[in-house]
């Protein structure tokens, strides 16, 4: 596995806004870019853990209390961002919950909380953010999906629903702002060890490990890198792109 200081500088002058960063995938984001020269500002519903987050990074960051499903919340995290850094140049759309339950046992709300997290928040962050890359000429949103948005996983319809949903809208909004020279991506992780993948039962783990090719499940640190690729100049003419992070489960 490459490490991130092999490469540095990859992101020296950016700005960019983590939402979901306090803990997880989010976090090893927001330390990836810390690491590359970015200044991060990492949202989280729990402002108390997105400011203790911003503290762990070795580089400039702030943390700021965020609910993405508030209109409100997005509008001023993008303002408070301009306000401290002086400027954004990329937006994270990492934020998302699960309610598993099967299909006729899942509950409306479970249905409508997975979905105004993930994909409505998505939308209103990347509709927050619009503005001010158009007029800039320039910026990068990248919405986390997951492979569940592509192969469909049992008790998680709400939540393949919202990740199938990230991957249309990333595609349409990369039509939409790629004239003004701003790139939409998405990235799709697999099987990663998170607090939330490590909470299944280990046989079920296992199960799931074993459909990998590369035979073993990622860590959250190679998301963050495939991450940190989208974000950078490297990736200047990728537009609208799905990334697979999965070691080739599900291909």
């Amino acid at each position: 596995m490459v490490k991130q200081e092999e490469f540095v500088g990859l992101l020296r002058d950016q700005v960019a806004i983590v939402t979901g960063g306090g803990q997880g995938i989010g976090l090893a984001i927001a330390e990836a870019f810390s690491a590359q020269g970015a200044r991060v500002l990492i949202a989280d519903v729990d402002g108390d853990k997105a400011k203790a987050a911003a503290g762990s990074l070795d580089g400039e960051a702030e943390g700021r209390q965020c609910d993405v499903m508030s209109e409100v919340d997005q509008t001023e995290l993008v303002q408070a961002c301009v306000d401290r850094f002086g400027r954004l140049d990329i937006l994270v759309n990492n934020a998302g919950v699960t309610r598993d339950g099967y299909l006729t046992k899942l509950s409306e709300a479970d249905f409508d909380l997975v979905l105004d997290v993930s994909l409505k928040g998505a939308w209103l962050g990347t509709r927050a953010v619009a503005p001010l890359f158009r007029s800039q000429k320039g910026g990068c949103v990248i919405n986390m999906s997951s492979l569940s948005g592509k192969i469909g996983n049992p008790g998680q319809t709400n939540y393949s629903a919202a990740k199938a949903g990230l991957v249309g809208l990333t595609k349409a909004a990369a039509k939409e702002l790629g004239p003004s020279g701003v790139r939409v991506n998405a990235v799709q992780p697999g099987l990663v060890r998170t607090a939330m993948t490590l909470a299944m039962k280990p046989e079920i783990f296992a199960a799931k490990e074993a459909e990998v090719p590369l035979g073993r499940a990622g860590e959250p640190g190679e998301v963050a890198g495939a991450t940190v690729f989208l974000a950078s100049p490297l990736a200047s003419y990728v537009n609208g792109a799905v990334l697979e992070v999965t070691g080739g489960r599900g291909i």
